[in-house]
């Protein structure tokens, strides 16, 4: 209470925070505007039914389930942002650029902005061709001409663009990353209605099977914030030295700190690309589904249906999270940099040689943290499938997923709020 106090008492803050939530809200307006000639009952009863589209509509906060003008939500921009993360890694220009600071790293966001568009069209574009081959008969669409078409590309394209403008404008307010916001804020809409059903679900039973059941739920709930949680803030302390150095008539150096290395360094990054991944198969077995070559059907029909067994997808799934994790931390943790920073600044691990000896002693700790984050991160992701197979609830699909994302975002965003009550505090001094 008193944070929000001076939370509240901080004028300019409270403006920010205010105009946040504003553009929060336009983006959930936006969401429920449909294109034109959309059969919006049709289009629900058929993502009800899709396993699979289910989830990349969680992301969306149901703008995908409504067709809406930002149906396609950040996802491009965030694809885009991962390809151009790891050309970053890979192309030699593009990771001395990143090290340019400010300039370009504007650059960098400056092409991913120019990335998003022809992404977002041909998302657009291929999520219009699987409507009408899944149908089944059910004009979703309606009549879809050339001029139809084009204008409908046009529009999903136009409000990607459209979130991504508000997602930086959130940015620049500094009351957290406006991008994880409207993920966050798509994710947290779909939260009543997944309370009013599992609610539905309980006082459908009798008055021991209530009392039961609401326990298993709350306590499940509880815990698995908890651990989210601890395991989301978790770090391991690596103890640096710095050596005492004489500059003219002045000593520096000569303290003993910390290098902290996070459990999770990966953060959403493997789930995102698990579940482009497992995605995308039934998503390309759908458009064959209706092929003239019978093997060709079968084939696909096959593929949909091994995605649907819970059994294979929960493996699938947990083994593609688990190595992906593995993956991006390579990608994003060098400890042959942080070694070498270490030695240029007098730094050393107590008890290791500077230089290759303390890189290797550096990727040798990251592994062993990286496997409990990693086995965190697979267990959450799958946990949804593992309730599943109890309760018959299919609206768990990514609860696992999206409690992760809430999580991160709101600690991500009270950090930068508690950082601007602390630079208050010091003007005020």
């Amino acid at each position: 209470m008193r944070k929000l106090l001076q939370i509240w008492k901080a004028k300019d803050l409270r403006k920010n925070i205010l105009y946040v939530l504003g553009l929060l809200i336009v983006f959930r307006l936006a969401a429920h505007i449909p294109i034109p000639g959309v059969d919006v009952i049709a289009l629900k009863q058929f993502f009800a039914n899709n396993q699979v589209l289910g989830l990349l509509n969680i992301f969306s906060g149901g703008a995908m389930q409504n067709f809406s003008l930002v149906m396609l939500g950040v996802g491009p921009y965030i694809t885009a942002s991962i390809i151009l993360q790891l050309l970053t890694m890979i192309i030699p220009k593009l990771e001395e650029l990143s090290k340019e600071g400010e300039s370009g790293q504007r650059k960098i966001n400056q092409w991913t902005r120019y990335l998003t568009v022809p992404l977002a069209a041909l998302q657009g574009y291929s999520m219009i061709v699987l409507l009408q081959r899944s149908s089944g008969g059910v004009p979703i669409l309606g009549d879809m001409n050339s001029f139809r078409l084009v204008t409908t590309i046009i529009t999903i394209t136009a409000g990607t663009v459209f979130l991504m403008w508000l997602g930086e404008l959130i940015s620049e307010k500094k009351v957290g990353n406006g991008i994880s916001l409207i993920i966050f804020a798509g994710i947290v809409s779909s939260i009543p209605t997944q309370v009013q059903q599992i609610l539905f679900k309980i006082f459908n039973l009798n008055d021991s099977e209530i009392i039961m059941n609401s326990i298993i739920f709350i306590a499940i709930a509880i815990v698995t914030t908890a651990v989210v949680v601890f395991i989301n803030e978790a770090q391991r302390n690596i103890p640096v030295s710095y050596a005492k150095r004489i500059r003219g008539m002045k000593m520096y150096g000569g303290v003993d700190t910390h290098l902290p290395l996070r459990v999770n360094q990966a953060g959403m990054i493997p789930i995102i690309f698990a579940i482009s991944i497992i995605t995308f198969p039934p998503l390309i077995a759908k458009f064959f589904t209706y092929a003239k070559s019978g093997f060709i059907v079968s084939a696909a029909q096959y593929i949909i249906d091994l995605f649907q067994n819970q059994l294979f997808y929960g493996i699938f799934y947990f083994i593609l999270v688990f190595g992906f994790t593995y993956f991006y931390t390579e990608i994003i943790f060098h400890p042959q940099q942080i070694a070498e920073n270490l030695q240029k600044h007098g730094g050393f691990v107590p008890g290791i040689r500077p230089g290759p000896n303390t890189a290797q002693y550096l990727g040798n700790v990251s592994h062993r943290i990286v496997f409990a984050g990693a086995l965190f991160l697979a267990s959450v992701a799958v946990l949804p499938v593992v309730l599943q197979q109890f309760t018959g609830d299919q609206n768990l699909t990514l609860s696992g997923a999206s409690l992760l994302i809430v999580v991160s975002v709101v600690i991500e965003t009270t950090k930068q709020i508690e950082s601007q009550l602390t630079m208050r505090e010091y003007e005020g001094l």
